[in-house]
């Protein structure tokens, strides 16, 4: 221990060229986590290290340790958190930058070493996404769920965007340890740094997108399953990103069992690509009167983003159309809203720009009260796997979600119901002239309360 090097914020050792950006991104990332305690609490608390504001977070780059074998193993960092007569809590750190990736042998011998030096966990870190929550993207690995060592992955993307929350959203008291939170967010969001935006589907994107198109794809298909990696991928980038532009936590939502089991989500997506040629998902945001549902149309090349809302249940039927209308200020006319009554399975529906001038045309004949509402945005979607000139794919779906939740959903409050009212009531009081007088609250009382364009398309969200 005596001859571990401290992580310096700003790294002043020797580097190999091509190691450079990953050993300065260790460096800053571990210094700023050993100075800025709100950002390593937020960090390193859900691993087990210590809640306590006052625990004392250590770091250090290129540590050394024998193994079992005798053999020079060198994890990229170690963190160690200490508070009071706790034993302290420590992980041992590996780091890629830009398109490198993890490797499983390098993980587990690192697994190994805190396995034998009775440490916490093992953290890596890399421009990777988990392929679910709790999920490490790296196969191969020897950990168990009833491993005392612990593994844990972040991405760049994660961390960037929960530095970003924790400074201009949950608010760093310290102004000098904001200032120092604020330079990792520059170092990290520079291209320089290695921490790569989520930008690029693959070199099998242009074969999937026309495959889709003509109806050629195969569930076997290499380059199928690994889109539909990808588009999980990023569903989730986009949430950390919106997440860190609203400061909540935004996440992707995926029913218990394709939750429980990442295979059966992917089998999930590439059965839904190859048959109807679609990619969706859906994003959670906290306090929003709904969930974010997008779907890609790779046949018909259109990005689609939505919500279900609620309707009123105690207006009559055009004043709960005004109810949504009235609050769509920012919303573009072509914005599709459609409205279903109860067991109606397809609603009316219509432009928002008709909606606005006759909320009717989405009650229909029927006169039907609607019991819910479906928002819906179309924008083309971008056809190169990555941007360039023209935006990509990932930028036309990052694009479009943030423009409809910023438009659209943001401005949308739930319904509530007015508070029962209490009637005024009509009180006789009992003539008590002729009785000797009394306390107020004596007196007897009787109270009688009295009651008193052209058609838009519909969504064809996939089942």
């Amino acid at each position: 221990m005596d001859t571990w090097q401290a992580a310096r914020l700003i790294p002043v050792s020797g580097i190999a060229k091509g190691a450079e950006a990953e050993q300065r991104a260790t460096s800053a990332l571990l210094a700023v986590l050993r100075v800025v305690r709100p950002f390593s609490k937020s960090l390193l608390s859900p691993l087990g290290a210590s809640k306590a504001d006052r625990a004392n977070v250590e770091s250090f780059i290129e540590v050394t340790f024998k193994n079992s074998e005798g053999k020079s193993v060198r994890p990229d960092g170690l963190i160690r958190v200490t508070f009071g007569r706790a034993d302290p809590w420590i992980a041992l750190v590996e780091v890629k930058t830009g398109k490198d990736t993890l490797s499983a042998e390098q993980i587990n011998s690192y697994f190994d070493v805190a396995a034998e030096q009775r440490f916490d966990a093992v953290i890596t870190i890399s421009n990777e996404i988990a392929p679910a929550p709790g999920v490490h993207p790296t196969a191969g690995l020897k950990v168990r769920s009833n491993s005392r060592v612990k593994v844990h992955h972040f991405s760049w993307s994660m961390i960037l965007a929960e530095a970003v929350q924790e400074k201009q959203h949950r608010g760093v008291s310290d102004p000098e340890q904001a200032w120092i939170l604020g330079e990792l967010i520059r170092y990290l969001e520079h291209d320089s740094s290695g921490a790569l935006d989520f930008d690029d589907m693959g070199a099998g994107w242009a074969a999937v997108r026309d495959g889709a198109r003509d109806g050629s794809l195969s569930r076997k298909s290499e380059e199928v399953i690994e889109i539909a990696q990808l588009w999980d991928q990023l569903v989730r980038f986009l949430a950390l990103k919106l997440g860190s532009d609203i400061g909540d936590d935004v996440r992707q939502f995926l029913p218990r069992k394709e939750l429980n089991d990442p295979r059966l989500r992917n089998k999930n997506v590439v059965d839904q690509l190859c048959e109807v040629g679609v990619l969706s998902g859906t994003l959670r945001v906290p306090n929003t009167a709904g969930d974010i549902d997008l779907v890609v149309d790779l046949k018909a090349r259109q990005v689609a983003v939505g919500s279900e809302i609620s309707a009123p249940d105690d207006r009559g039927p055009k004043a709960r159309v005004t109810w949504l209308t009235r609050q769509l200020t920012e919303a573009h006319g072509q914005t599709v809203i459609e409205a279903y009554a109860k067991n109606q399975r397809s609603g009316q529906y219509a432009y928002l720009d008709a909606v606005r001038e006759d909320p009717m045309v989405l009650v229909g004949d029927t006169g039907r009260e609607p019991i819910k509402f479906r928002i819906v945005t179309r924008t083309d979607m971008g056809m190169s796997r990555s941007s360039g000139r023209k935006p990509g794919f990932v930028q036309s779906v990052l694009h479009s979600a943030e423009h409809y939740y910023t438009t659209v959903l943001q401005n949308i409050t739930s319904y509530q119901p007015k508070a029962p009212q209490i009637a005024k009531p009509n009180a006789t009081f009992l003539d008590v002239r002729d009785e000797p007088a009394a306390l107020p609250d004596e007196r007897a009382i009787e109270v009688a309360v009295t009651p008193t364009v052209q058609p838009p398309t519909p969504w064809n969200w996939p089942s």
